[in-house]
């Protein structure tokens, strides 16, 4: 891959190579090279215009593998990318969806919850499209550790990522996808009631516990949890989608508006 490149500049790709496994800032290789920063973003720079590093954003690269038989075509772990693009941040909505197998769904949009601000809730990165939710670092609780290439990414663990789409549907690819993810996390093995209860009180959002227990009652399943849920809900009128401009009818018993229709079965 460094043909052509002089052995000042290959001695410093080698270093970057060496130090870095993830993304990093000209400040960062500044840091690791004894370079003053002008200089670390001129080199950078120049590498990326050559495909010997890959720019991922202004003011973010990686390392392109050695071995890449197309440099200037390669991408870093969209997941990687993330977790350096909008620090402090988790994965989640239907992206922690399939990764703890509550789908079968595949969505080619990457789900970030992010304490960072942003200027547009989508943005794409080397490609990839990613929709954003800012949240409050606080409120990031609830999330697991994976490994990703050797690098370490956080995710929502299965009750949170259950708790983040009941309490905002359009992370979780609607209300009727929900319902089939609460199904499977229900069957399966994270299933943790206990623990979902606990986040959804922490999270605040009385109307997630009307989105359940409305759902958990359509199934006809968990009766005793459906009643903890109506227990903790809100006074005022919520809708069953916030995404979806139907009227739909009211239930009373939930304090909600009931405009998308959900399977039974």
């Amino acid at each position: 891959m460094a043909d052509g490149i002089e052995s000042n500049n290959r001695d410093l790709l080698e270093r970057l190579h060496r130090s870095f496994e993830g993304p990093f800032t000209p400040a960062d290789a500044a840091s690791v090279l004894s370079l003053e920063k002008p200089r670390a973003r001129r080199l950078l720079a120049y590498l990326a215009s050559r495909g010997w590093l890959s720019r991922v954003r202004r003011g973010l690269y990686t390392t392109v593998p050695l071995g890449a038989t197309s440099p200037s075509d390669w991408r870093e772990d969209p997941w990687i990318v993330a977790a350096s693009t909008f620090a402090p941040c988790y994965i989640g909505g239907w992206s922690a969806c399939e990764n703890w197998g509550l789908t079968e769904q595949v969505f080619r949009d990457i789900v970030v919850i992010t304490a960072r601000a942003v200027r547009s809730t989508k943005q794409t990165v080397q490609g990839t499209p990613f929709l954003i939710k800012q949240r409050a670092e606080e409120l990031h609780f609830g999330t697991k550790t994976v490994w990703r290439n050797r690098q370490r990414v956080l995710v929502s663990d299965p009750s949170r990522t259950v708790a983040d789409i009941l309490d905002d549907p359009s992370l979780g690819g609607g209300i009727r996808h929900i319902t089939e993810v609460i199904g499977e996390y229900l069957d399966g093995e994270h299933r943790d009631t206990g623990t979902l209860l606990k986040y959804l009180e922490r999270q605040g959002n009385r109307t997630a516990f009307k989105r359940l227990g409305y759902i958990l009652e359509t199934m006809r399943r968990e009766p005793e949890f459906a009643e903890l849920c109506r227990e903790r809900i809100s006074t005022g009128l919520s809708a069953l989608d916030p995404s979806v401009k139907r009227k739909g009818t009211i239930s009373k018993r939930w304090n909600l508006r009931v405009n998308v229709g959900l399977d039974a079965s």
